[in-house]
């Protein structure tokens, strides 16, 4: 027993330490592209039904750091501020299967051609479903109603919050309060703070599973799928699809696989389909966007998957692969891509930045709700900053609310203002996939 207590802690150990460094690097880029990426005018590019708004929204997709949890609120109110359904999928398809910090964590541990591939199949995934969207669902794309009037486009769930409405009697623009902190500070408080409190649940849960499964599972385990090619994929496809895990926190769990003996392809597959797709996504896009367009949504990720799967399983031999990967267990391909004392200093940077930053944002929350007066509302179905972030921003955009206060950990919502319609409220929550409870 003691022996396989040391192994894990081992094998979690040095997962953390390969990973730590590139996870830091893509979370900074991540902050740099909250606050430097142009907001304004989006809709211009999203809203008609053709090719270039869903190549657009595919481009736009694949570098936001946006789980399947955040991306289903800003893709839902893409659609609602004007976006054509076909550009909404195309966003809700790309964004969740890979993001920038993804991207160079997934270049740590399972070297250039994953890191190259993985946000290809992102994008060429997303174009596809964004033109079978257009194809099969002739819908105009939907107006701005009047429960949304004055609503920006809420790109702002994952950027600069500015609001569009043009009619100043809204009210919106004088409650606005911009942030007046320097570009860095704001970057950093995004990418060390609100996006890795995001992810650090999933991460974590993605590095225990990988040290466990590289433990527990023999070395030929998976050698029964060899050969068999489209079965293993199916298999793995149908363990991806019903579960949830961020893009980055699969990154670990499908080194692991391929270590164990696990195809290429079927690695991607895992990688595609559990990030991209889980109950309560597909409970979600049911509810707000509809059946079709959500079997349409499901088609694209498990389709592509699976072709993508092969594809990679046909142009790239395992071995490739492996040879690449910093840690190749029994194969005396052990290397560590960057210096001991670098990988060690991130790992702690990364714990501190955990800590400090769960801490911090529920104290945050906590005052806020204590001593700000105003109507406090339950709303389930919030799960990450961006879901806070989008109730926030889009409340706040209604006549006669100023301020708004979301927690997604206990479920509430403080709403402060004059003159508050709480039946535009629930319209708005509701609108957005969310409950309003009450």
């Amino acid at each position: 027993m003691n022996k396989y207590i040391a192994e894990y802690f081992s094998e979690l150990s040095f997962l953390l330490l390969e990973m730590a460094p590139w996870l830091l690097l893509g979370l900074i880029f991540a902050g740099l592209l909250k606050v430097y990426f142009p907001q304004k005018h989006i809709d211009k590019y999203l809203g008609k039904p053709n090719f270039k708004s869903a190549l657009n929204a595919s481009l736009l997709g694949v570098p936001m750091p946006l789980c399947s949890c955040g991306v289903i609120p800003t893709g839902i109110s893409f659609y609602k501020n004007g976006a054509s359904k076909g550009a909404t999928n195309s966003f809700l398809i790309s964004t969740p299967q890979t993001g920038i910090d993804s991207i160079f964590a997934t270049y740590s541990m399972l070297g250039w051609p994953f890191a190259v591939f993985r946000p290809l199949v992102a994008f060429v995934t997303g174009v596809f479903g964004g033109v079978l969207t257009n194809i099969l669902m002739k819908e105009k794309p939907v107006k701005k109603a009047s429960a949304f009037a004055g609503f920006k486009i809420d790109a702002a769930a994952f950027g600069e919050a500015e609001k569009t409405c043009s009619d100043d009697s809204c009210g919106c623009h004088d409650e606005t309060k911009p942030d007046t902190r320097h570009s860095l500070v704001r970057a950093a408080d995004y990418a060390f703070i609100e996006l890795l409190q995001d992810i650090a649940k999933w991460l974590i849960i993605g590095f225990l599973v990988a040290a466990l499964i590289s433990v527990v599972l023999p070395d030929d385990f998976f050698s029964l799928f060899k050969g068999l090619g489209l079965l293993e994929i199916i298999v793995v496809l149908a363990a991806s699809v019903p579960i949830y895990i961020c893009a980055t926190g699969s990154i670990p769990i499908a080194a692991v696989l391929l270590m164990k003996g696990v195809s290429p392809g079927a690695a991607l597959v895992f990688m595609m389909a559990g990030p991209a797709t889980n109950v309560a996504t597909i409970t979600v896009l049911a509810k707000t966007m509809g059946k079709k367009s959500l079997l349409i949504y499901l088609s694209a990720i498990t389709g592509g998957a699976i072709v993508f799967g092969m594809l990679l399983n046909w142009l790239v031999p395992a071995d490739f692969i492996l040879s690449r990967m910093p840690h190749f267990h029994g194969q005396g391909h052990d290397h560590e891509m960057l210096p001991h004392w670098v990988q060690l200093l991130s790992a702690l940077l990364l714990i501190v930045s955990m800590v400090f930053g769960y801490f911090y944002i529920n104290l945050k929350k906590k005052n806020k709700m204590q001593t700000l007066e105003g109507i406090t509302v339950t709303v389930t179905g919030m799960t990450c900053s961006h879901c806070e972030a989008t109730v926030k921003r889009n409340l706040e955009a209604l006549t006669g609310i100023s301020n708004v206060v979301a927690d997604n950990k206990t479920n509430t919502v403080k709403i402060m203002g004059s003159g508050i319609n709480l039946e535009k409220v629930k319209t708005t929550i509701n609108g957005l996939g969310y409950n309003f409870v009450g």
